[in-house]
């Protein structure tokens, strides 16, 4: 028997690999459903400025673009930001993007806002914004270099150009903030908010 105890189907508004091994590590059975949404439409439609507030928009418009076609299913949409100080860090467009970006990040510290929310039946119904504090050590030419030549096309897919999961970890001095918030999906808070509702049985 499984842990889910909703009558409908769990739902993902996600693709992330790492969300959905987060789930599936958790023993929650889940579909996972692409949310077809222009990201940075909304964003720039919302003329918001604050990460935070960013990242939890864009996890709700997620949840409910899903949400609109899955009746009685609970939805959780997910989003993640990173923030230099005021400045908003979005996917590198390529290697030469994330050299860019890598440098900028090198010998500061940034935060990583990863929001949740959760839909039922179009409405919001759960959300939450965890952040996590990350410390880049400083780092030479070469070195940046080595790096993305070890990681490949993947420093294309994850705000910041690293997968802590993976090699990314060389990038860092100091962390700050628990392993779910920085692979962008809220873990406790959300598990904490379907036993409330009873939809899981532990």
């Amino acid at each position: 028997m499984g842990l889910w105890l909703g009558t409908s189907p769990l739902i993902l508004a996600s693709q992330s690999s790492a969300r959905k091994i987060l789930l599936a590590n958790a023993g929650l059975e889940f579909e996972a459903v692409t949310a077809d949404i222009d990201e940075r439409g909304i964003q720039a439609a919302s003329k918001l400025s604050n990460p935070r507030e960013i990242g939890l928009l864009l996890a709700r418009e997620k949840a409910k673009a899903v949400s609109a076609n899955r009746p009685g299913s609970y939805v959780i949409g997910a989003d993640q930001t990173l923030a230099l100080g005021d400045r908003l860090f979005n996917k590198p467009a390529g290697r030469a993007q994330a050299l860019a970006q890598l440098r900028d990040l090198a010998g500061h510290i940034h935060e990583l806002n990863s929001a949740v929310a959760v839909a039922h039946d179009g409405e919001i119904v759960f959300e939450d914004v965890s952040v996590a504090r990350m410390t880049v050590r400083k780092m030479t030419e070469a070195g940046l270099s080595a790096y993305l030549d070890a990681a490949g096309d993947a420093v294309t897919t994850s705000v910041g150009a690293y997968q802590l999961e993976g090699l990314g970890i060389h990038l860092f001095e100091r962390i700050e903030g628990d392993h779910f918030t920085i692979l962008g999906l809220p873990l406790l808070p959300l598990l904490a908010f379907l036993r409330s509702e009873q939809l899981i049985a532990v």
